[in-house]
């Protein structure tokens, strides 16, 4: 579990971020238009960046490419669980025209169900998360050129 902690704990930094930043949105009835979502991609990689920062920096010579993916996808993994599960809660129990006015703005001729909206956020989240860590992993994995190694 210990190589979990950083992490999670990151995980539910960067959720509460995604989420502080859904109701700003919504104060200003911006949440409905999806273009807003693609910042929800920087906020989740700032995160990621920072947890395999961070683990990297804890493990020290002992870091290697698979923890460092590790940290990454776990990390997004948990913001993005804990942020559908918001969504959810969001759309089903706080403002309940919400999946409505999605719908009438994005949706015109389909009929979308509750579920087929969750499952897109959550699907949005998992692929941004495993993107961004092997794009972050690039920096932060070691070298196998012996140039580099040596400092030459």
């Amino acid at each position: 579990m210990k190589l979990f902690s950083l992490p999670i704990r990151f995980g539910i930094a960067t959720s509460g971020s995604l989420i502080a930043y859904f109701l700003i949105l919504s104060l200003f009835n911006l949440h409905i238009n999806v273009f807003y979502s693609l910042f929800n991609a920087v906020i989740t990689g700032f995160g990621i960046y920072e947890a395999i920062k961070y683990f990297k920096l804890q493990k020290g010579v002992s870091f290697n490419y698979g923890k460092g993916f590790t940290a990454g996808i776990v990390t997004g993994f948990v913001a993005t669980i804990i942020f559908t599960i918001f969504f959810a809660f969001y759309a089903t129990e706080i403002n309940l025209g919400f999946l409505d006015q999605l719908s009438r703005v994005w949706f015109k001729d389909y009929n979308t169900s509750e579920g087929i909206v969750f499952f897109t956020v959550a699907i949005m989240g998992f692929a941004t998360t495993l993107v961004l860590t092997l794009s972050f992993m690039q920096l932060f994995k070691g070298s196998n050129n012996p140039k580099r190694k040596t400092g030459a």
